[in-house]
């Protein structure tokens, strides 16, 4: 695709492509897979204008045109990625649309007066309507009755130029509220699009081969293993396993799948192996996660929302005693209807909602994936974190630096039978195995059976005919009971001093080797663990399943509380629960499969990007590629809403406040209070749009 630069500015670059280039379709999928790129903060198309305005960051000029060369034909035309994109609707302006009502509401004038008065008559009907059934059907006292109240209020004294200004000021209030929340679910929506989930498919031949799961299409077959999400719908041709359907059918336990068995996108593999014919995928299953993260955010607000909202609701009842005790000393009708007019609940119902729209919007934008404002609030006012070590604290991408062979293996053959198990499983420790392979050009092609993944102890499987298994010392000697004999034993003690973590690998009960990996604690953790302490955090604890040694190292370098070595899935979990047993606000990290029942435990449960899909799924935040140092932009990001959304409620209380007294006092009219009333909550909704962390960052 050919652009050309028209502006810049340092982060900020607009470009330009020849009009009739790009279908609406086509544009949207740029917008799409550009979004995705590293370095990419965010980028705009005007179709109309063929301008692209794009905001970067750690990467050049040079290597944003070289992004957009890359979308040749092949991308822009290919069927897969177009039907995976919903085309981009016109939509009338909300200017357009606040213009229309407003001619039509004073156009009205030029009519005769009975002309005017049967119009008002039949517009304001279906708001009277509605108040009573609200009244009638709830048996509530809510803002939907006060609107109906002071219209029919106005009508009974005759004055239908004052009920049918309300009318029309509160239509405009609702298609501004309606629009602010609109804006905010989509923007929040665009921010969790992405399409770099990854499915492993089989060919013809039996290889398999990684794609990205949009691009997945009918009849493919992929393979899915032990904690990995399935990411289309198909029906199992090879294999049995235990899935977890909760997203799907609400199921709170796993039900075993065979052979011949439906599975669907979305769903998780806790246990098994299948091989799966798809026979639908597409855009469908990313938009339906989607729709439901946002459906679901809404669901689990966060408590200082409910408090607004439960307060909202209590102050309406004393908005008619007001008005009731105003009409009995003055007996006047319009200031009467001026108290009716203003009331605490839509604003109070609106903004604290949009804020936490606003807030997961902005933590999309950094990176960060929110599951719902509760969940920002728990991160907010978490008194403890428990950090998982591997992949979490110490590096992203640990290194082999050693290989021992033992029982005349050579460390060529160590390495690539380790790297043929450790290929099917995303863990930090298998990566750099499989990288260290490839670093020395040995394929590994797969000549085992079926693997077996141990949750924290390590991978079993078959390689000709003989039994193989790599993983902790605890999981070779304890459970696989392998043979080591007492120079094997001193060999590893010795070569323990200059590593963090130790695989083992056996063959038969033989010891094959150990692989040495310096996994050392991320440069920044220390500097981070002491922010969170600056913003309330008193207990920081590391749980890990490495030895003692490298525990104790990592822990005194981040300078924690407490730390917990060699330790199991249920150890983490049964220390989770006893810390909220205590009293104690829990914050849970972790990347693994093993951490994904201590992340559910915990009040907040937060995973690493790049981590498995399991422990994705059952955490309630996705950091971003910053990893640990995201964390503290997500408390931070957690503290600023609860502030924003109590600002709010106080300018909300007063503001209205001010509005009755003035009315009480007939210094403004129904229409009037009507019209402040409405522009104060749409302002404060625009209020609570506002970014969060711009002034911390």
């Amino acid at each position: 695709m050919d652009v050309k630069i028209v502006h810049k500015l340092p982060g900020r670059i607009r470009l330009h492509y020849n009009k009739g280039t790009l279908t609406n379709k086509q544009t949207t999928l740029v917008k799409v897979l550009l979004s995705t790129q590293e370095g990419i903060k965010s980028i705009n198309i005007n179709p109309l204008t063929c301008s692209i305005l794009i905001y970067y960051s750690d990467i050049s000029e040079k290597q944003i045109l070289a992004l957009f060369k890359a979308l040749n034909d092949d991308y822009l035309n290919d069927e897969d990625m177009l039907n995976s994109i919903n085309e981009t609707k016109a939509e009338t302006s909300i200017a357009a649309n606040l213009f229309m009502m407003a001619a039509k509401h004073f156009s009205k004038a030029l009519l005769p007066v009975p002309v005017r008065r049967i119009i008002t008559m039949i517009n304001t009907i279906p708001r009277i309507k509605q108040g009573l059934k609200t009244l009638l059907m709830q048996k509530q006292l809510i803002s939907e009755t006060l609107d109906a109240a002071a219209i029919s209020l106005s009508i009974a004294n005759g004055d239908y130029k004052t009920a049918g200004s309300i009318n029309f000021l509160l239509n405009m209030g609702e298609t501004l509220e309606d629009y602010a929340k609109r804006k905010s679910y989509d923007n929040l929506a665009e921010s969790l699009l992405n399409l770099q989930e990854q499915a492993r498919v089989i060919n013809d031949n039996g290889q398999e081969y990684s794609v990205l799961s949009h691009t997945l299409k009918k009849d493919d077959k992929i393979i899915v293993r032990t904690g990995q999400t399935i990411h289309a719908d198909g029906i199992i041709i090879h294999g049995e396993a235990m899935i977890n359907q909760a997203s799907i059918t609400g199921e709170s336990l796993p039900v075993k799948k065979e052979i011949d068995d439906a599975v669907y996108a979305g769903t998780l593999v806790e246990e098994g192996e299948i091989i799966l014919n798809i026979t639908a995928a597409g855009k469908d299953t990313k938009v339906s996660k989607i729709v439901k993260l946002i459906d679901d955010a809404n669901n689990l607000k966060s408590a200082a929302q409910e408090k607004a909202e439960r307060l909202a609701d209590k102050l309406v009842p004393y908005n008619f005693l007001l008005a009731g005790s105003t009409y009995l000393v003055t007996r006047d009708i319009i200031k009467t209807s001026s108290t009716l007019m203003v009331d605490y609940s839509c604003a109070m119902k609106l903004a604290a909602p949009i804020a936490n729209l606003s807030a997961m919007k902005e933590a999309a934008k950094y990176g960060i994936i929110v599951k719902g404002g509760k969940f920002l609030e728990e991160t907010a006012n978490a008194d403890t974190i428990i950090f998982d070590k591997t992949g979490t604290l110490t590096n992203a991408s640990p290194k082999v630096i050693n290989i021992i062979a033992f029982n005349n293996y050579s460390t060529e053959e160590v390495l690539k039978t380790a790297a043929c198990l450790e290929e099917h499983f995303p863990h930090p420790l298998a990566r750099a195995v499989v990288q260290e392979a490839a670093n020395k050009g040995i394929d590994h092609k797969e000549e085992h059976a079926k693997v077996e993944y141990i949750v924290a102890h390590g991978i079993a499987s078959t390689l000709h005919n003989k039994k193989v298994a790599i993983g902790s010392a605890h999981f070779i000697f304890d459970d696989e009971k392998t043979h080591i004999t007492q120079e094997e034993k001193e060999i590893i003690e010795q070569a323990s001093k200059d590593c963090s973590s130790i695989l083992y690998l056996a063959m038969d009960n033989k010891l094959m080797g150990i692989i040495l990996i310096d996994d050392p604690v991320l440069p920044n953790a220390a500097e981070v663990v002491d922010n969170l302490r600056k913003t309330g955090v008193e207990n920081i604890i590391m749980i890990t399943g490495d030895s003692e040694k490298a525990a104790a190292k990592a822990a005194k370098i981040i300078n924690a509380d407490d730390y917990v070595s060699q330790a199991l899935p249920e150890d983490k979990t049964a220390y989770v629960k006893n810390m909220r047993k205590n009293g104690h606000k829990v914050i849970m990290t972790g990347d693994g499969i093993n951490d994904s029942p201590a992340l559910a435990s915990a009040n907040a449960g937060i995973a690493m990007k790049g981590s498995s899909d399991i422990a994705g799924e059952t955490a309630d935040i996705i950091l971003s590629d910053k990893g640990i140092e995201s964390l503290y932009e997500t408390r931070i990001l957690g503290q600023e809403l609860l502030k924003r959304i109590s600002l709010n409620n106080k300018i909300i209380i007063a503001g209205n406040s001010l509005l009755i007294l003035a009315g009480l006092m007939g210094i403004i009219k129904p229409s009037t209070a009507a019209l402040l009333h409405n522009t104060l909550t749409v302002s404060i909704s625009a209020n609570a749009m506002r970014p969060m962390l711009k002034e911390k960052k």
